[in-house]
């Protein structure tokens, strides 16, 4: 008995010991007004960020209560047809895109950083110029790469409006998102990693692949996750390059449309608004999942 109360006084004092550091919210505001600037900094990042989830949730409901109303069993028909304005094989397409896009550019990004972070020398002059380029092509607008693919592939190569054409274009447009997150992701390794598994006797390519890698890939995963929303809501670019042919493609060389270009044209006709607000919550259902089942990747790879 003795030693039950005895334990209890000891968990007692070492939650008294804990609550000596913590203040109460009217010893915060007594701290803050002591001081103006922080008081003013306080209110503008809280002001700020209940503005922004504000926004968030006024889009997401908007969305939501003009869309979920109109969803409807003939718009995942397996044909579109001017009757039932079936969004399936605008989702279709936008799987495919999605994936041709990623195949082709992670790889190129994320190896093109691993030079510029593991083999190329710091302080290369050369690996400065190819920051400052990438740098420079995110800023560039869509409609310039969707002019460009289609002058060089639909034009120059004589592809026409295909697949593969818009897969290219757009794995040229996120190509740079993924290659400086990634380079983020490896500088922000500690070197001390690399030191440990040279000194164990490993060559570069195992330190990279075995080491640094695996802690680098959260990183590299928020960028691909990056590049799959500028993917799946683009529209300019495919425009020019994809075309906006309503059935899903069997081919690299097949016209398409995706989501995102399915809802723009039928907003631009004007006579399927309540068709692309419903195509709205599936786009947005559709990032959403992607999102949350590539952070469940991330988390993965952290453990």
């Amino acid at each position: 008995m003795e030693m039950v109360q005895s334990l209890n006084g000891i968990n007692a004092n070492i939650k008294e010991e804990q609550g000596i550091n913590k203040q109460t919210w009217r010893q915060k505001m007594k701290a803050y007004k002591k001081q103006p600037l922080s008081l003013f900094l306080l209110t503008l990042v809280t002001t700020s960020a209940i503005a922004t989830i504000g926004i968030l949730l006024f889009l997401i409901g908007y969305i939501l209560l003009n869309g979920v109303r109109n969803l409807s069993f003939d718009l995942f028909a397996w044909e579109y047809t001017t009757e039932n304005v079936s969004m399936l094989p605008a989702l279709l397409n936008t799987l495919y895109m999605t994936g041709l896009t990623l195949l082709l550019a992670v790889p190129v990004g994320v190896f093109s950083a691993i030079y510029l972070v593991e083999y190329a020398k710091r302080g290369n002059k050369l690996v400065n110029i190819v920051r400052i380029t990438t740098e420079t092509l995110q800023g560039i607008p869509s409609i310039v790469y969707g002019l460009f693919g289609y002058l060089m592939f639909c034009i120059g190569l004589n592809w026409g409006y295909t697949l593969l054409a818009g897969a290219i274009t757009l794995a040229i447009m996120v190509l740079p998102v993924i290659m400086r997150t990634t380079e983020e992701a490896l500088l922000a390794v500690p070197d001390s990693y690399r030191e440990g598994s040279f000194g164990l006797g490993a060559g570069r390519l195992r330190t990279v692949f075995r080491i640094v890698l695996p802690s680098a890939m959260p990183g590299i995963i928020a960028g691909v996750i990056l590049a799959i929303g500028r993917i799946v809501g683009e529209t300019a670019a495919l425009i020019f390059t994809a075309g906006t042919v309503a059935t899903a493609a069997t081919g690299l060389f097949d016209s398409t449309r995706t989501l995102a270009v399915h809802m723009y044209c039928l907003l631009n006709e004007g006579l399927y608004m309540e068709q692309a607000y419903a195509t709205a919550v599936v786009l947005l259902f559709m990032v959403l999942g992607i999102n949350a089942l590539s952070s469940y990747v991330a988390k993965r790879f952290i453990k």
